[in-house]
């Protein structure tokens, strides 16, 4: 049994020797095919990095060489600019010895010129002492008293001949201004002129139907109670077919009254409590548009930076009127009259426009007090911040204060020009009236003359003549005959246009 045991324990250790033996000779052979394998691989990537390193390097060369031929042709390029400018340098700098040859040339004649010049003063002077001597032999007196009685006498005609030639320029001056300044005043006034609106102090009011004069009137008079006492209007229901009068001196009241009553035609229910409602937001209303006009008017007036409260009374102008001629458009016309007048003299346009544009609002102020409108309007315009030219000008446009700058009389002579031209006020109507009817009775006083009309406020008068009686020539002197016939018997604010119209008709029938 032990015998066995060793036997086996033997073999056991034997085959583990020879099985050790195997192992090591297979990891030999696998280790050997593993290096050949690495060298292998080894090789080719060292054949890989050759050919890149080789790559890289014409690269480089390639790039070397193109940039050193870039260098090359920048210095050819460099050289032969340095050709042109020193080729052109000498060109110059040969020009210029060519030019310097030729003023010392110049120089050396007007040397020899010089020397000549002083030769013949030096002899010159010498004639003059000559003469001089002989002169003061001859006349008795030395050449000092002569010089003395000449410029006496010669002061004596000057002074004279000056005082004239002053007194020539003056007159002409006088002549001259008057001209332009007519021309200036006239122009303006063309450029500007625009339609007046004829405001009263009552406004009708239409209605479909005598029955609703019931309705507004109410039980008991009620309704018109109520109306009058919300809207300070006194409203007269009378006898006018489909008519109610709303009268009141006050535009803004007239509108706010006139609103409101159409309002309640419309809805229908007319009672007290709903005439408080609708006449409350009417003047809301009104308030909301005033201080719209007087936004947008700022804005094609081209004027900014006018205080809220001033914007408010220069929209509330609309609903005023001054002898007939709307508030708002007179302000309008004086700001643009003055901006012309402003530029033709040099001074700044914008602020004479805009004390042109507020020059009337005292007359629109919130409350009445006892002020001249001119006055009112120069605080109220201290109290905004208006510029001191602005605010003396609005003050001072009808003389209550005193001018202190030359926009204050530009706009005194604007708002003059804006109310006095033809048509802008009312005058009393039936004198305008009359004034257009003189103007078309004097052309018709004429020969030839079949039909007169004055149109455009009495600014233009159209004179139709017949084209039997009168020919072409004589169209042009009737023309000029009726110009000056106006201009020595009427009076008349800026200039009339008088257009002779000569037309020649044929007719014939077909049968």
């Amino acid at each position: 049994m032990l015998t066995e045991i060793i036997i086996a324990v033997s073999a056991l250790i034997v085959s583990g020797f020879v099985t050790y033996l195997i192992w090591n000779r297979l990891l030999a052979k696998k280790k050997e095919a593993i290096v050949r394998e690495a060298e292998t691989e080894a090789e080719v990537i060292r054949k890989e990095k050759i050919l890149q390193a080789k790559e890289k390097f014409l690269q480089l060369k390639t790039d070397h060489e193109k940039m050193f031929n870039e260098k090359n042709s920048k210095l050819l390029q460099a050289e032969n600019k340095l050709k042109q400018r020193e080729t052109t340098f000498s060109q110059k700098f040969e020009e210029f010895q060519r030019k310097q040859r030729e003023v010392d040339t110049i120089r050396e004649n007007l040397s020899n010129q010089l020397a000549l010049v002083d030769k013949r003063t030096e002899e010159l002077e010498r004639l003059h002492r000559t003469q001089v001597d002989k002169l003061e032999a001859i006349s008795g007196l030395s050449a000092e008293e002569a010089k003395a009685q000449l410029i006496e006498s010669l002061k004596a005609e000057a002074k004279t001949e000056a005082m004239s030639y002053i007194n020539e320029i003056m007159d002409e001056a006088k002549m001259t201004a008057q001209k332009e300044a007519k021309r200036v005043v006239v122009n303006t006034i063309q450029r500007v002129a625009t339609e007046s609106a004829i405001e009263n102090s009552v406004t009708v009011f239409h209605i479909d139907s005598d029955e609703i004069k019931g309705r507004i009137i109410g039980r008991e008079g009620r309704n018109i109670r109520a109306l009058e006492a919300a809207t300070g209007v006194e409203i007269i229901v009378d006898d006018t077919p489909e008519a109610i009068i709303l009268s009141a001196f006050d535009p803004v009241r007239r509108e706010i009254a006139r609103l409101a009553l159409h309002q309640l035609v419309t809805d229908g229910r007319i009672h007290p409590a709903r005439i408080e409602e609708i006449v409350q937001k009417t003047q809301k209303q009104i308030e909301e548009e005033i201080i719209e006009i007087g936004k947008r008017t700022a804005i094609d007036m081209g004027i900014h930076g006018l205080h809220p409260e001033l914007i408010r009374l220069v929209g509330k102008m609309k609903y005023r009127s001054s002898y007939g001629q709307n508030l708002l458009q007179h302000s309008r016309e004086v700001a643009n009259l003055c901006a012309i007048m402003a530029t033709e003299l040099g001074l700044n346009a914008k602020l004479a426009k805009r004390a042109g544009l507020l020059h009337d609002i005292g007359k629109v102020p919130d409350d009445e007090p006892e002020l001249p409108h001119a006055v009112l309007g120069m605080k109220l315009a201290e109290k905004y911040k208006e510029k001191p030219e602005v605010c003396n000008a609005i003050g001072s446009h009808h003389d209550e204060t005193e001018m202190t700058t030359l926009i204050a009389p530009i706009v005194q002579v604007c708002d003059a020009i804006s109310g006095a031209r033809p048509g802008a006020r009312r005058e009393v109507v039936e004198s305008y009236i009359k004034r257009l009817k003189e103007l078309e009775n004097l052309a018709m006083n004429y020969p030839g003359v079949t039909k007169t009309f004055a149109i455009q406020a009495g600014r233009e008068l159209r004179v139709i003549v017949g084209s039997e009686k009168v020919s072409d020539e004589e169209a042009a002197s009737l023309s000029y005959d009726i110009a000056k016939k106006i201009q020595d018997d009427m009076t008349y604010p800026g200039q009339v246009k008088i257009t002779v119209i000569r037309e020649t008709r044929a007719i014939s029938y077909a049968k």
